[in-house]
């Protein structure tokens, strides 16, 4: 959270569509904060495919070259065969999402797709705290679910040191 891994992933859509690729950019549509574009925490932005599950990616990526995932903890560990199916295909999948939830537990996909990649990137945030490298997400609003969407009103990046897991 708060790492630059929205701002990362728009550069690599303008690279690919610079090569003359087509390129899909898919979004959650539970993810209610920018309508039908991936937004930054900087005011970056480029149009994305809302769609509601990890199934609906295949159709929606239909004749695309590069596949572009953003915030893809949203769709859990069905992401995995989906993009695995791409992959098989020749496409080239980029994608990005919360390693750990607010507990300080793996989230899937990121958990599952991290070992099939041919790279895999690692961003920090300054911890809100202290300023070490942040590794985890800090909820500060009460949420019973294990996604609630928002930004800086409800998380902070925090360091392995300040962290605090919310309680089950």
């Amino acid at each position: 959270m708060f790492s630059g891994k929205t701002t990362e992933l728009i550069r690599r859509v303008a690279s690919a569509v610079a090569d003359g690729r087509r390129t899909v950019i898919i979004k959650p549509a539970a993810d209610t904060r920018s309508g039908g574009h991936i937004r930054s925490h900087t005011g970056q932005s480029i149009p994305a495919v809302e769609v509601p599950d990890a199934i609906a990616v295949m159709a929606a990526c239909e004749g695309a070259d590069v596949v572009v995932i953003d915030e893809a903890h949203f769709f859990g560990p069905a992401l995995t065969p989906v993009c695995c199916r791409l992959r098989s295909a020749g496409v080239r999948i980029i994608v990005a999402g919360v390693v750990r939830d607010h507990f300080g537990d793996p989230f899937e996909p990121i958990a599952g797709l991290a070992p099939l990649a041919d790279e895999y990137t690692t961003l920090t945030a300054p911890c809100s705290s202290c300023g070490s490298p942040a590794i985890h997400s800090q909820r500060l609003i009460n949420a019973a679910k294990r996604i609630a969407v928002g930004g800086a009103e409800s998380y902070e990046a925090r360091c392995d040191r300040c962290f605090v897991p919310t309680r089950r």
